[in-house]
């Protein structure tokens, strides 16, 4: 699962059939069906240049993608959510991170051995209660995110709900971007041993990568620096 962490991260446009290929030639003894598997388990989805729109379930639960053309003007607009596949040395973990669209800054994350329902709902009230309600939350169209529970926590919350294009991996970029700079930087250089480390090694990199990285997009500012500027101004 390390391993095709790794590949997809790398080359998020291969199919199961591509990266048994690679994992193959490598000496890894598996089939297309495990690796197929293993990519649901870990919601790894291939990125296709449109819309896959086979085998969609459960249609009365997506809701539309509200983003597309939509100029982001301040913080709190709109917010991206998405869990990702974490390695420790002897297991796994799931990351849940939640990331602002215009400052580009990590509002909230939280670490699980599970991919329940209940730490996406806390990873949301937990960036609420610290930074204030956005306008939209944009995901994928995985099962967290189209549960009861997850509709019914944004719509107490009076926050409007924006969902992927089945398998379309650019139309939450935003936090996808976060998470392979996350891996490349963190997670794929290092051997954590236990959820503790890995949680205390997130914090610091989530830390810097919020007040101390320099971002191009953002002039050479930080994604604090900007979310912080925009609330001066309007004070």
């Amino acid at each position: 699962m390390g391993r095709l962490d790794v590949l997809h991260t790398k080359h998020p446009t291969y199919g199961s059939r591509k990266l048994v290929i690679m994992m193959q030639r490598e000496g890894y003894e598996i089939g297309r069906k495990l690796v197929r598997k293993l990519m649901q388990e870990m919601g790894l989805y291939t990125i296709y240049p449109k819309e896959n729109l086979s085998k969609r379930n459960f249609k009365e639960t997506i809701v539309p993608y509200l983003l597309r053309n939509r100029l982001i003007q301040f913080p709190n607009e709109v917010w991206s959510i998405d869990i990702t596949f974490i390695k420790l040395y002897d297991t796994h973990m799931y990351l849940t991170a939640i990331i602002d669209w215009y400052s580009r800054k990590i509002m909230g994350w939280r670490l699980s051995d599970t991919l329940e329902t209940a730490e996406v709902l806390m990873a949301v009230k937990e960036a609420v209660k610290k930074h204030g309600t956005p306008a939209i939350i944009n995901s994928d169209q995985g099962s967290q995110f189209t549960s009861t529970e997850y509709k019914a926590l944004l719509k107490d919350l009076q926050i409007q709900q924006s969902m992927d294009g089945k398998s379309r991996w650019a139309d939450n970029i935003m936090i996808e971007r976060w998470f392979r700079s996350l891996k490349t930087d963190l997670i794929y250089i290092n051997e954590f041993h236990s959820p503790r480390e890995l949680r205390k090694e997130i914090e610091k990199y989530v830390q810097e990568y919020n007040t101390v990285r320099p971002h191009q997009s953002l002039g050479n500012a930080t994604p604090e620096a900007v979310f912080q500027a925009c609330f001066q101004i309007g004070a």
